[in-house]
């Protein structure tokens, strides 16, 4: 899709450093993907401890573990 739009160019210069992106429309397009995948993500962990469950078997305890890793990741706490 062509849409005309004004950036900021200091902020797409940005983006296309850190995203490795060689041109505007790449850059531009990484951001969007990027922002949909934190949102994303996000409902994921607002959802997460809404349900109570005890369940202590090797999964449950292992998706546990995953989950503080993510967290750990995005720079959120697990525990």
């Amino acid at each position: 899709m062509k849409i005309a739009i004004e950036i900021d160019p200091n902020l797409l210069e940005s983006v296309m450093e850190s995203s490795g992106e060689t041109t505007e429309s790449g850059a531009v397009n990484a951001a969007l993907e990027e922002y949909a995948r934190r949102k994303s993500a996000q409902k994921w962990i607002d959802s997460w401890g809404k349900i109570i469950v005890d369940d202590y078997s090797a999964d449950a305890l292992r998706l546990d573990d995953e989950r503080r890793a993510f967290l750990d990741s995005i720079g959120r706490e697990g525990r």
